[in-house]
């Protein structure tokens, strides 16, 4: 690549006696960038970006002046850029098939007489296993190895297939299962802040920046690395050398002053936080924190705050360069003259927070005390749903009647303590049936409404901050001490997300507390936040489904979507691990744990929450004492070897795979089938059918589920035929290496709602014109085999959630040609144009399927797709049943002229595989 080097920024910085080229950017400032030491520090790692990969084709002098434009417009802009990220994170349920897309791109290569060896990973990959492993034992002191054993058992093709990509792809690292979540392992040891590469003889330091194939890659934003998620699609394109075509981002600063009150945990300052900016609205922003209460923070906590940036919506939550990034890096390991690079890179860049004059400019701000910030759960089914603790009883007892399908349910008791866990059949004087407690079969026991039977420490959001799982150490030390137990309705587990988190709790004895009161380690890795919960005892689950209770679950996670965190649980609410514990002791909803006594002691007295809740002192003293450097040189001083069942794994296959056509979980997938070195001119859309009409915030996950494989659907049915006994189904998310499970599975959510069929929760369509109701995919395969395209039709924020590309693999192989929706997330949006799928918006405000007066059985044709150009107003025509026709004016959200190269060649897998092969 040729560096025209425009700004004359190219210069040697030297530290500790080694020489490194930086692209400096106060040079540039001099050399004709007036200003550019005003933007905000994530601004700044992408205007380095574009100085580093200057080319005059890609990236053009123009493109850099876009940035001082950026200033003078005051933070908007609606510039494209290429943007080229250092590396590449992944995990398994989006790496498998990634590397299985890599794979079929080398059989492909080979079929257009191109060299497969060009199919290589060009920037560094990691892919960390940390979302297989689920939770089947759990309870007692041998869960964890039972839970290893089973992984491994179920999942033996995926992992084989792993184990040979990491020896056939070069810049392609596999870390072992059981080491971590990607994101903490990232936090802890793979993200260096400042990135080093070796070209022609030179070393070139440059800040660390990577996008990843999991949306909470933005925890790293917490040590300055700028980093989001993407879905596997774009991804793939990145790891081949393709840069990311993206618009220069809005950035909305987030002022911090204060200092967080005691008896409250960075959890409940993240879903503040969250709740703040979903409602201002910062969905494809960046968000940059600043203000004096960074200072008040630990880099724990801010990674805990950017984690969380998918669920407020940013395409980031960033937090610059200071001493506490050096504190980190130096506390977990890091190489001491990486460290040293960190700190003289930050400075000579401009880079290092406190040292710049006044704030940097942004597009727009706002602004949080953190005394302000209370204790807080997020629910029943959206992150960003936050209710006070205080108020979470009575807001549960309103949420019910929705939770019931809308079905009017008696009036509750707001709060009603104690008094729930009664003799059997017992109904309070002045309480509902709600209330009553109906037999678990075999225990001597009952079950309500409204109470917890999944209380999961688990997720990147919590288990990389050592306050808050000290806290819940220490709560159940001081409820065991007590006497108080957990509820025996409640499936208790801890996955922290490293073994490092093991390591200072068992050194600082709380672990014995923790397993105490059921808390025992059940595996390292994402477990009950992705659906991994895996199933409840069979006599709750019956209870539950008999009496059509709203069960619910309470867990450390980042996300509490409908269906998502097991299928028999209704109601799933986000909160701190503390408080995690403290409703598995409390065991219901219903319970005000700031008023209600949890339970009572040895002597029978009443035991509240704020008699065991650890102070800030008792945290901090803990934390200071046993989570030290030499722990994290020890448990990631071999961080690629793994366990002995990791290094039983025997590898076959060279070059290319050798795929077992019997194998469940990893086929060759049909994207390339008939592929040719020139692309097919695109069609226009005629007549195409409704598959679905959904109202707003469908999710990935509705769209497609990670979660348990029910044996009566399409993927469960496919499965059966295959002779795989449904107590071998293993989950949609481990199964994502093989298309004819996850095309079966697309929009099979089991509480997925299309208003085709209204009142019908799951994947269920009507087919016309026969006007049939069918399964979603097997009406999709009855219209392929017809020749009729289809559309689907959505509300607001379609695709939020998860960065699944197997949403958008998904609903191609369905055969839907475009979706038109009032707004979309971010990475969906791109995701379906990387698929060849057409995202359009309504171009007129207001409108909407709903306004438009859409029942379904429509026909649709889109005409000009042959000449679109980026963001085109285009029309459709739309034909209802009774032969009338009418248009609508529609906006194509194909945004840049990548993403159209990309949609006339079918996919970005099939235009960088063409521009390899040439």
């Amino acid at each position: 690549m040729s560096h025209p080097d425009t700004f004359k920024s190219r210069r040697t910085l030297t530290v500790e006696g080694k020489d490194y080229v930086i692209y400096d950017l106060k040079e540039a400032e001099k050399n004709g960038l007036p200003g550019i030491s005003r933007l905000p520090f994530s601004m700044k790692v992408l205007l380095e970006n574009l100085l580093r990969n200057e080319d005059g084709r890609t990236v053009l002098a123009d493109d850099i002046r876009a940035m001082v434009t950026w200033l003078t417009d005051k933070g908007k802009s609606g510039h494209e850029i290429a943007y080229r990220p250092a590396r590449v994170l992944m995990q398994d349920f989006t790496g498998v098939p990634a590397v299985v897309d890599l794979a079929a791109m080398r059989d492909a290569s080979e079929r257009l007489n191109a060299d497969p060896r060009k199919i290589n990973p060009l920037v560094p990959v990691d892919l960390v296993i940390d979302h297989s492993v689920m939770v089947d034992y759990f309870g007692h002191k041998d869960s964890f190895e039972k839970n290893v054993a089973l992984e491994y058992d179920r999942n033996g093709e995926r992992y084989t297939f792993l184990r040979w990509g990491s020896s056939a792809f070069k810049n392609f690292r596999v870390v072992p299962p059981g080491t971590g979540i990607c994101h903490q392992v990232n936090l802890e040891y793979l993200a260096q802040t400042v990135w080093t590469r070796e070209e022609d003889g030179e070393t070139i330091a440059y800040p660390d920046t990577l996008v990843g194939t999991d949306s909470h890659t933005t925890m790293v934003n917490g040590l300055a690395v700028l980093g989001w998620g993407v879905g596997g699609i774009e991804a793939e394109a990145v790891m081949l050398g393709q840069p990311i075509s993206m618009l220069i981002p809005e950035v909305i600063g987030f002022r911090l002053t204060g200092r967080l009150p005691e008896g409250t945990t960075a959890t409940d300052l993240v879903l503040t936080v969250t709740e703040m900016l979903r409602k201002k609205g910062v969905v494809g922003k960046f968000v940059e924190y600043f203000g004096p209460g960074l200072s008040t923070l630990s880099l724990e906590d801010q990674a805990t705050i950017a984690n969380m940036a998918p669920e407020y919506g940013a395409t980031c939550g960033f937090f610059p360069i200071d001493k506490d990034t050096l504190a980190y890096l130096e506390a977990t390991g890091r190489d001491k003259h990486r460290i040293r690079l960190v700190e003289e890179y930050a400075k000579a860049q401009g880079m290092f927070h406190g040292l710049t004059e006044g704030d940097p400019v942004f597009t727009d701000t706002l602004e949080l005390d953190l005394s302000t910030v209370t204790p807080s759960l997020a629910g029943p089914k959206r992150p960003q749903d936050r209710v006070a603790l205080s108020d979470a009883a009575r807001a549960f007892a309103v949420a019910l009647t929705e939770l019931h399908g809308g079905r009017k349910t008696s009036e509750l008791p707001q709060s009603i303590g104690d008094s729930r866990f009664m003799d059997e059949g017992a109904t309070p004087p002045g309480q509902t049936p709600q209330t009553v407690r109906h037999p678990v079969e075999g225990t001597d026991h009952g079950i309500s409404e409204g109470d917890v039977v999944i209380a999961a420490i688990t997720s990147c959001t919590n288990t990389s901050n050592p306050n808050v799982l000290v806290a819940a150490g220490l709560l159940a030390r001081k409820a065991h001490a007590l006497g108080l137990t957990v509820k025996p309705w409640v499936k208790t587990s801890l996955a922290p997300g490293s073994q490092v988190v093991t390591e200072y709790l068992e050194k600082a004895d709380l672990q014995k507390d923790l397993d105490a009161m059921g808390f025992n380690l059940v595996g390292y890795g994402c477990t009950t936040c992705i659906g991994n919960s895996g199933p409840l005892p069979e006599a709750i689950s019956d209870a539950i489904n008999k009496h059509d209770l709203v069960a619910c679950s309470v867990l450390s996670g980042n996300r509490n979507f409908e269906g998502r965190v097991n299928p028999d649980v209704r109601a799933n609410y986000l909160a701190s691990p503390p408080l995690v514990v403290a409703y598995a002791i409390a065991g219901s909803l219903f319970v005000d744990l700031t008023r209600d006594p949890l339970g009572k002691d040895r002597d029978g007295n009443d035991v509240f929450l704020r008699d065991i809740w650890p102070t800030t002192q008792e945290i901090s003293e803990i934390v200071r004492r046993t989570v030290t450097r030499d722990l994290f040189e020890s448990r990631y001083s071999d961080v690629f070897k793994g366990d002995e069942h990791w290094q039983k794994i025997d590898v076959s296959g060279g070059l290319t795979y050798d795929w077992d056509d019997r194998s469940t979980y990893v086929q060759n997938p049909p994207y390339f089938d008939g592929m040719t070195m020139t692309p097919k001119p695109v069609e226009d859309i005629h007549g195409a059918r409704i598959l679905g009409l959904f109202l707003d915030s469908i999710t990935t996950d509705h769209i497609s589920p990670a979660g348990s494989i029910k044996a009566s659907s399409p993927a469960g049915e496919y499965l059966v035929s295959y002779q795989v006994r449904p107590v071998d189904f293993n989950s949609y998310g481990a199964r994502r290496g093989n298309h004819q499970v996850m095309m079966r599975g697309t929009l099979a959510n089991i509480r997925i709602k299309n208003q085709m069929v209204p009142g019908i929760e799951g994947g269920f369509t009507r087919h016309y014109p026969s006007g049939d109701q069918l399964a979603i995919y097997d009406a999709a395969m009855r219209y392929k085999d017809e020749g009729v395209p289809l559309v689907i039709f959505a509300g607001k924020e379609y695709g939020t959630g998860s960065s699944r590309d197997w949403a958008a693999k998904g609903t191609v192989l369905l055969g839907v040609r475009a979706v038109i929706a009032q707004s979309f997330e971010r990475i969906h949006r791109s995701n379906l144009v990387g698929m060849g799928v057409v995202p359009f918006v309504f171009a007129n405000e207001g409108d909407s399927w709903q306004t438009l007066g859409l029942t379904g059985d429509e026909k649709v044709t889109i005409e000009g797709l042959t000449t679109v150009k980026p963001r085109q107003t285009m029309h459709a025509t739309i034909e209802r049943a009774d032969g009338s026709v009418f248009t609508t004016e529609l906006l194509c959200r194909i945004d840049t002229l990548d993403e159209l190269e990309y949609y006339k060649n079918g996919g970005i897998l099939h235009y960088v595989l063409r521009q390899l092969a040439a």
